[in-house]
């Protein structure tokens, strides 16, 4: 059966940010989607309501045990003044397999994509009209059983938040340096390097500052076994270009099925460009790096779409990529899914979703 959303207007309306201002994460919206679960309930109780702290008893679950999933998905304002979601199914999609990876019990799909466009509609004067804008939705499901005990709790909380964002990274479509690292590892099979848990990014952090310090961008993860296999870029997931041949690491268990990866893997095999999803190693990488057939490099992700990287360092060696340019086919992919997302070309494979703003609103 399909449950009705209510909906309660904020009677504090915050002032908007000039577009110009936006950086990522750092203004929210008026107004956010919470829902509930209770074991031999379900999930009950879908409603949009205003912006506000969520109480939380300090021996909520969790707290201790980091029973914690997200996701994050684009709104975009098109050149027509309409608001659409990017591959919001498929993002649904993804939450419930990261409930799933963590026991956390799934949620009707349509429902979720639902939950997306209410609180969007609700808010859709702070979705930014400026270019390269955007409204950034981040739904998350916490666990929130009062108890201490190692044990999959019986009360859920999701809740879906929105904040205008300007670019991602400072550098913007600019070419990043990364380093890889064998002495971190971020995930291996049969754990959760395919789920967008909470607990992922919290191990990511130290490798990110060594980085950091070494005046690096992002980190490129090796797998957790050898540490040779090329898993992700920082947040991202990764793509090289090696001759006429893209090469991106296979959905194995390790890492996310990235939403903009697969977007981009269409694109290419659209356009008749060879993709090979197989393991590629550092040494490959690097030797290929060497020879000058590595010839383009780029992370992709919601937060940058396409990350172009120029320079790739490995136990103290440094590779240059593409000149430490952006890749003709790297900003061709950029400017495509772009123009997609803001309604500038057409939309073949159905990903984009228009929302529908209430008369009332």
């Amino acid at each position: 059966m399909t449950m009705d959303i209510s909906f309660t207007r904020t009677q504090a309306p915050l002032s908007r940010p000039d577009d110009t201002s936006l950086t990522f994460g750092k203004v929210l919206t008026d107004h956010m989607f919470m829902m509930n679960y209770e074991e031999g309930r379900g999930w009950h109780d879908p409603r949009v309501v205003p912006y506000a702290p969520i109480p939380m008893d300090p021996a909520t679950s969790v707290l201790h045990y980091g029973q914690a999933v997200f996701d994050g998905l684009k709104a975009f304002r098109g050149a027509d003044g309409a608001v659409r979601l990017f591959r919001a199914e498929r993002h649904a999609k993804r939450l419930n397999k990261s409930c799933a990876a963590l026991c956390i019990p799934t949620m009707d799909e349509d429902l979720i994509r639902r939950s997306f466009e209410a609180v969007v509609a609700a808010d859709h004067d702070w979705v930014p009209r400026a270019p390269g804008t955007s409204l950034y939705i981040r739904p998350t499901v916490i666990a929130t059983e009062v108890m201490l005990g190692v044990h999959p709790a019986s009360r859920y909380t999701y809740f879906v938040i929105c904040s205008p964002v300007g670019s991602y990274y400072k550098e913007g479509v600019k070419p990043v340096r990364i380093l890889a690292t064998d002495k971190h590892v971020r995930a291996v099979q049969g754990g959760l390097g395919e789920a967008k848990t909470a607990a992922n990014y919290a191990a990511s952090l130290s490798a990110q500052q060594e980085a950091e310090r070494a005046g690096y961008t992002q980190v490129l993860w090796l797998d957790g076994v050898e540490r040779r296999w090329i898993d992700e870029v920082g947040t991202m997931n990764i793509m090289m270009r090696i001759g006429d041949e893209v090469i991106t690491p296979p959905l194995a268990g390790t890492i996310l099925d990235g939403v903009t990866r697969n977007s981009i893997l269409t694109l290419l095999r659209d356009w008749g460009v060879p993709v090979n999803e197989r393991r590629v190693s550092i040494e490959e990488v690097m030797a290929a790096g060497r020879d000058g057939t590595l010839t383009e490099m780029w992370g992709t992700g919601t937060a940058a779409v396409v990350s172009p990287v120029g320079e790739l360092g490995y136990k103290g060696e440094k590779i240059t990529v593409g000149g430490g340019r952006t890749g003709e086919l790297t900003r061709k992919l950029y400017d495509a899914i772009v123009a997609i997302q803001y309604g500038r070309a057409p939309d073949p494979h159905g990903w984009m979703t228009e929302v529908k703003v209430p008369v009332e609103a």
